[in-house]
């Protein structure tokens, strides 16, 4: 096996302390939340006094000050256990950079040291029901009006919308202008105007609470306003890259621990007076994803070096979140077809990390975007100027 070289001796440590966390904090309670659809306060506070919430965020705001490295391991490590109903990486690593790079001063540290200790947990409002993944057409609109800014619309597919305290919400503030016309806005949940609707029913993630939200004259102050006026599609195409490849961490930590799960099972279930192992079709079939993944995280590792240096653009992010999304659909249906009927059992993991899949190639953008991301890199416009 390639030895994977960009971590070092302390980060190894930590990955051991995280092991720990999941096993003794998540892992045993996640069959229960994910019949409750939601998981409890309880938990992020667990996490936030251990020191896994908002790890790269500056300790002067509350947080560890590590680097990137620490926030890939928690993720890999959750993904390797299964554990979807926790959405630390989105709080940390997706709504807390949005508000450390763009956010002004007051805002960070009203924010910033209650997200890290789990007081606050937070989620980003982007799809709508028109919409998607076509953030440049959203409906919901906020208007200025004196000092404040009124909001109308609703959301849907809001990972944590039943759990959180704070939205980055993405709305038209000039509704003339397409992506041009986008601003973001920090909403506090508990404004008059602010509804939760129904929690979503998921045929995978099933702990994670994913809402309908809904905004109906609801006034935060023109404060709220996170970065510049009508500049919030910038503001998230430059973030989205940090997002994609977290996505692709996920696929590739949960695709790892499948193949694994199925050589255990492989090596030890009895057929026809021999184990699933010894028939030549299974040996080339595990050779065949072993293969397939080594590659794809000798890949991913690169774009983690180039992300830590502040190098990966958004189009090697886009491959990586399409490939390893892919594979992961691939390997999941190939692993449970090795468990046969057992494999189509919920108590199994291998049945929760199948239909937790398929989210990896919509979630941060469906794999239909990240390909026309891929194909504006490599085509020429009209005209033959680049």
């Amino acid at each position: 096996m390639i030895p994977r070289t960009i971590f070092s001796e302390e980060h190894e440590m930590f990955r051991q302390s995280v092991k720990r966390f999941i096993a003794e904090e998540i892992t045993p309670f996640h069959g229960d939340w994910e019949k409750a659809g939601i998981v409890p306060r309880e938990t992020w506070l667990k996490a936030g006094q251990a020191g896994f919430l908002c790890m790269t965020i500056p300790e002067e705001y509350g947080g560890a000050g590590g680097d990137f490295l620490l926030s890939a391991i928690m993720v890999e490590e959750m993904a390797r256990a299964g554990a979807t109903g926790p959405t630390f990486y989105l709080h940390s690593d997706i709504v807390a950079p949005y508000i450390l790079h763009h956010g002004t001063e007051v805002q960070k540290r009203t924010w910033l040291p209650r997200m890290a200790t789990g007081e606050v947990v937070t989620a980003i409002g982007m799809s709508e029901p028109s919409g998607g993944s076509d953030l440049q057409n959203i409906k919901t609109t906020a208007r200025r009006d004196g000092d404040d800014y009124v909001i109308n619309g609703q959301k849907v597919f809001i990972t944590s919308g039943h759990a959180a305290d704070l939205l980055v919400l993405a709305c038209k503030t000039d509704p003339r202008e397409g992506a041009r016309g986008v601003s973001l806005i920090l909403v506090e949940t508990d404004r008059p105007g602010f509804k939760r609707g129904r929690m979503l029913e998921k045929i995978g993630c099933k702990a994670q609470d994913t809402a309908e939200l809904f905004f109906s004259d609801l006034r935060v102050p023109a404060t709220n306003l996170l970065g510049e006026e009508n500049r919030g599609f910038y503001v998230l195409m430059k973030e989205l890259a940090q997002e994609r490849l977290i996505q692709a961490i996920r696929a590739i930590g949960s695709s790892e621990a499948a193949l694994e799960w199925t050589v255990e099972y492989a090596q030890e279930r009895k057929m026809f007076g021999q184990t699933l192992a010894d028939f030549q079709n299974t040996q080339f079939k595990l050779a065949e994803m072993q293969a397939e993944l080594t590659m794809q995280r000798v890949f991913i590792d690169r774009c983690i070096d180039l992300h830590v240096a502040g190098i990966l653009d958004s189009v090697d992010a886009a491959m990586a979140k399409l490939v390893s999304t892919e594979l992961q659909g691939k390997v999941m249906d190939q692993c449970l077809q090795f468990f046969g009927g057992w494999g189509y059992m919920w108590e199994y993991p291998i049945a929760r990390a199948f239909a937790d899949a398929r989210m990896g190639r919509i979630g941060g953008g469906s794999v239909e975007v990240m390909k026309q991301i891929i194909a504006r890199s490599m085509l020429k416009p009209a005209g033959g100027k680049t």
